[in-house]
């Protein structure tokens, strides 16, 4: 039996044109979306800004959900690229305290502006995209291991005490994270977000060891 020919639409897609352009679609949407919110942002705003028209963006995306996954995907994976180099290491009390020096630093130096491109498009999708809403908890997921993993390489060396909870202490670190980044914004003040970090660093410090 003779194999159907491929589609034209899926050749053009994976090719390395089509790879680089479809990048650029997902790239200016992600763009779009953090300043003006992903219900603002139509697809005629990302082809313009993409350099594409309406007719080549449903050559990639058939309609705006399933761009707004890929921006989920991007956005997670810059977040998570953007943390340092510490942040792929929190297993000291010294790279906890730059890693958190970044963050607040970070916040400061852009003015507090923003807040957290993940959590931004958590929040307009929760209630009506189940599938956009799994993609965000997934990519808080990924971050949260992170500071999991440190946490529990400090009690496996013992830094920390046995009875310290490294799920607990790191979904402490995020949820102080978030709040902070949205109280900053809000503000334009980064104290919240310092004081935050602060309290979550305390908590874990709150176990350490003679060791």
């Amino acid at each position: 039996m003779t194999a159907p020919p491929p589609d034209p639409a899926t050749v053009r897609r994976r090719t390395a044109k089509g790879l680089r352009t479809r990048s650029r679609i997902v790239q200016a949407a992600a763009e779009l979306m953090l300043t003006r919110g992903v219900a603002r942002t139509t697809l005629d705003d990302i082809g313009a800004a993409a350099g594409v028209g309406r007719s080549q963006l449903y050559h990639y995306f058939p309609d705006k959900d399933g761009l707004v996954r890929d921006v989920i995907e991007l956005q997670a994976d810059s977040v998570l690229a953007h943390q340092g180099s510490d942040h792929a290491g929190l297993s000291s009390w010294d790279a906890w305290s730059r890693w958190r020096d970044r963050m607040v630093d970070e916040a400061h130096t852009g003015g507090c502006v923003g807040g957290c491109p993940l959590g931004s498009l958590g929040t307009e999708v929760a209630e009506r995209d189940a599938a956009a809403r799994n993609l965000v908890s997934a990519g808080f997921t990924r971050w949260e291991a992170v500071f999991e993993r440190g946490i529990t390489a400090m009690q496996e060396r013992g830094a920390i005490g046995p009875t310290a909870d490294p799920t607990a202490l790191a979904t402490g670190v995020m949820v102080a994270l978030q709040g902070g980044l949205l109280l900053a914004q809000v503000h334009r003040d980064v104290r919240p977000l310092a004081v935050g970090l602060d309290t979550a660093i305390a908590a874990i410090r709150s176990h350490a060891t003679t060791a």
